[in-house]
């Protein structure tokens, strides 16, 4: 039911801009909001299972997935914690530059 309301909702809407796009905080927060939510359901992916899938690291998980710390703090989510997180979430382009930071992506779309 919930889902059909928002179909047809999204059907019925026009932006303003036809080819806008969101800002780079609010992505930021939603992809913050997702990551925690998905944390909620249980543990997530290592960053060594990440790494060896081909996924890129940025630095901080690299650091973490390289250090000798049980699997349990390798399957949190760095981001969490990082200052380019709360940079990107309330900065519009916001001065992170480090390869692989999803972070460092919205700033560029």
């Amino acid at each position: 039911m919930t889902e059909q309301f928002f179909e047809t909702l999204a059907d019925e809407f026009e932006p303003a801009e036809p080819n806008a796009a969101a800002p780079s905080t609010m992505k930021s927060r939603l992809y913050s909001a997702l990551t925690r939510l998905q944390a909620l359901t249980g543990p997530l992916l290592s960053l060594a299972k990440c790494h060896s899938d081909g996924r890129g690291l940025c630095v901080f998980e690299h650091i973490v997935r390289i250090a000798p710390l049980g699997e349990a703090v390798k399957s949190m989510n760095p981001c969490s914690i990082c200052h380019a997180r709360a940079l990107a979430e309330r900065v519009e382009r916001a001065p992170i530059f480090w390869p692989h930071c999803p972070y460092v992506d919205f700033q560029e779309n």
